[in-house]
């Protein structure tokens, strides 16, 4: 089995969906006093490190909570998927009555976030929460969940992966691929 790619997104045309969707966080949460950001381990974390920098960069004196995570206890398949490390979770907070924005890099069956929305609870009962996606994998989720901010809305197939590469975390550079898998006939 070989994977060809193809790339979605350029770093110059993430940088633009960056800036937007910090734009829209900020226009929604005017503030940014009662907010708190939480990235989902393991990859959205990168995601959501680039979202906080863009923050702070547009909002400098805006303070708001930032957290990381773990969800592996929570997934619906743990216990079939032996293969699971888990992070670390890094929430020093409370989300009591807090406007959470659960941050992560691709949606696509809904699963993670439901995992998510459970393991939140264990840190109080907020306001309400949101999600921030940078890539829908449309017309493959599972459960009623969708984002509230998306960067990007891409059809794929099943076979397809979707991955998203940081400069900052051993990436070539800051943009989002789609793999696809050929399967090779080897009979001659």
């Amino acid at each position: 089995m070989m994977l060809n790619n193809r790339l979605l997104s350029t770093s110059q045309q993430l940088d633009i969906v960056l800036q937007r969707l910090c734009h829209q966080v900020i226009e929604t949460n005017l503030h940014l006093e009662n907010l708190a950001i939480v990235g989902l381990q393991p990859r959205g974390i990168y995601f959501a490190n680039e979202l906080v920098r863009c923050l702070k960069l547009l909002k400098p004196s805006a303070v708001f909570d930032y957290g990381k995570l773990d969800i592996s206890f929570y997934r619906d398949d743990f216990k079939q998927n032996k293969g699971i490390i888990p992070d670390a979770t890094h929430i020093n907070f409370t989300i009591e009555n807090k406007h959470v924005i659960v941050v992560d890099d691709v949606f696509y069956t809904g699963r993670t976030v439901r995992a998510a929305l459970d393991a939140l609870m264990d840190f109080g009962r907020p306001a309400f929460v949101q999600l921030l996606v940078l890539v829908n994998r449309k017309y493959h989720h599972h459960l009623p969940i969708k984002p509230d901010y998306t960067g990007i809305e891409v059809d794929t197939i099943v076979s397809q992966k979707v991955k998203v590469e940081w400069l900052n975390e051993g990436g070539a550079a800051n943009q989002i691929w789609i793999y696809d898998e050929v399967k090779h006939n080897t009979t001659a």
